[in-house]
């Protein structure tokens, strides 16, 4: 059995007034990151060592200029995109960003595809979504290793080669309907889904995105483990499974077409609660966690322009840019404060199973088999 990354086993966070020394900056904060700071109540010494961070190499700008453009494909809504890179556009004004989002269908497939004959859709990509490997072989991804803040994140959060660096802490739990849930009914372990009557026989949705949490849960638990759970998940507990991507199957929890919905991004579930939808987040022990990756495409056309767009990403400012676009968990090592967690209560302090891209090579194919085999129903007790 491949054991979890033991840095995940259990993130430390801490208080942000405990941890954030004292400092002036030599040059004044974007309006953007201004405003950041002002609407969420964060004083501007989190940002310390900021002006050090951006400090770039010369030539790049200057190339980067030259280009002038900048295209980023991601999973991010639009609006939310535009908030995220109001500062990066402010610091880099001779860019023309051009953001789209993308299923993971044309994100993944599709991009790999026109790489492969010799064309180029986007500069940056996000959510590889498993399939990293694939873009490893076909050696499409630059190396990041020489951007100035990749030293900001953990090492279990890029790869060792330099060809994927996380832009958020992901944990992948459960939603629930608030109205129509009761708090006994909601379970403490990943055990409890299956053993619990209340969740059978259509209550609870399921996605068909395996590698978003079971993936993680063979990893650390086992296949043995994971195998009998699967196995009473489909049978015993018999969810609808749903075709739907994993935004529209939250949708369709709020509204009761079924009271339980897996799997359940922690801060997709925080902005619906937060506007008033009927829907909170249970996560059972232990909780599947990966990060975003974001990726140069080999060979980018706007090469300097995608290294600005990342070495701001792994920022403080760009950390908490992202945070307040979408309430996503910056994965900066500086920056592990609660007051960055939707849901702290549920999260902070239990154990979690971390999806560490290489072992999916191992894992996926046995895992896609069977999920496949019991998605179909081919496969019974």
């Amino acid at each position: 059995m491949i054991q979890p990354v033991a840095h995940f086993s259990s993130i430390i966070f801490y208080s942000l007034f405990l941890v954030v020394p004292s400092f002036s900056f030599a040059a004044e904060l974007p309006k953007a990151t201004q405003a950041i700071l002002k609407k969420h109540a964060l004083p501007e010494r989190i940002l310390s060592g900021l002006d050090q961070e951006l400090a770039l190499p010369r030539e790049w700008i200057d190339a980067a200029r030259k280009e002038g453009n900048l295209r980023v494909l991601s999973t991010m809504d639009p609006n939310q995109a535009e908030r995220f890179f109001l500062p990066f556009k402010e610091r880099y004004p001779f860019l023309k960003l051009q953001y789209s989002r993308g299923s993971e269908e044309t994100r993944i497939v599709r991009t790999l595809v026109a790489l492969r004959s010799g064309k180029h859709v986007t500069d940056v990509l996000t959510g590889l979504s498993g399939a990293y490997f694939m873009y490893k072989e076909a050696n499409a991804l630059e190396d990041l290793r020489n951007i100035p803040t990749w030293n900001n994140n953990p090492p279990e959060t890029k790869d060792s080669d330099g060809l994927w660096v996380g832009q958020d802490l992901r944990y992948w739990c459960m939603s629930y309907n608030t109205r129509k849930v009761k708090n006994e009914d909601l379970p403490k372990k990943w055990e409890d889904l299956v053993s619990n009557p209340f969740w059978r026989n259509g209550n609870l949705g399921i996605g068909n995105r395996p590698q978003l949490w079971v993936l993680m849960l063979w990893s650390t638990k086992g296949e043995s483990w994971t195998r009998d759970f699967l196995m009473k998940l489909f049978n015993d507990v018999k969810p609808q499974r749903r075709k739907e991507g994993t935004n529209a199957i939250l949708e369709l929890n709020i509204a009761g077409e079924f009271l339980g919905a897996i799997p359940a991004a922690t801060y997709r579930v925080k902005q619906k609660a937060d506007a008033g939808a009927p829907v909170s987040l249970v996560c059972p022990e232990p909780i599947p966690l990966m990060v975003n990756e974001w990726v140069i495409l080999k060979g980018a056309p706007n090469l300097n322009a995608s290294r600005l767009m990342i070495n701001w990403l792994l920022s403080k400012e760009g950390q908490i840019s992202q945070f307040a676009a979408e309430n996503a968990i910056p994965v900066h090592k500086d920056l592990r404060l609660k007051e960055f967690v939707p849901f702290p209560d549920k999260i902070v302090g239990k154990e979690t199973a971390f999806r560490d891209p290489k072992i999916e090579v191992e894992i996926q194919p046995k895992l896609v088999k069977l999920w496949d085999e019991l998605w179909a129903g081919r496969t019974g007790k």
